[in-house]
């Protein structure tokens, strides 16, 4: 299928922390049109599409998303390293921290978490490349 090379796509090397970034990059792993509901939306539209040129593009692209979900992951993670409770406070994240800690849960910006609501596999490859687009478009 593919190989993992154990690295990131593009390295990432965030020096200094910072609260309020981290709470708006945390929506594109968890939020509607994110890493994690790009890469389902893809893997799931595949099976519909009528060639095996499509079918593989949407492969393709799926697992690049997941890609890009680990390198979401590593900027949040990044970015609120060694972090203080008091610092957690001032920027607002207390809810999510007393929930999950330090660690990545897949939430949009305002704390809601996941759903597969947020992306569509009508079975129409038209109707799904265009929800694909669209869902694309928007963190543009």
């Amino acid at each position: 299928m593919w190989i993992y090379s154990k690295k990131l796509q593009y390295p990432i090397a965030i020096k200094n922390k910072d609260l309020s970034m981290a709470k708006y990059i945390i929506t594109q792993f968890g939020g509607p049109n994110g890493e994690l509901a790009a890469s389902q939306r893809y893997l799931a539209q595949r099976y519909t599409m009528p060639d095996d040129q499509g079918k593989a593009l949407l492969t393709d692209i799926g697992t690049e998303e997941l890609a890009h979900m680990e390198m979401i992951c590593t900027i949040v993670y990044q970015l609120t390293s060694d972090v203080s409770i008091e610092e957690i406070k001032a920027a607002g994240l207390q809810s999510y921290y007393t929930d999950h800690g330090c660690g990545l849960f897949p939430v949009d910006a305002s704390g809601t978490p996941f759903n597969a609501i947020c992306f569509a596999s009508l079975g129409d490859p038209v109707a799904d490349i265009a929800e694909s687009m669209a869902a694309d478009g928007a963190i543009l």
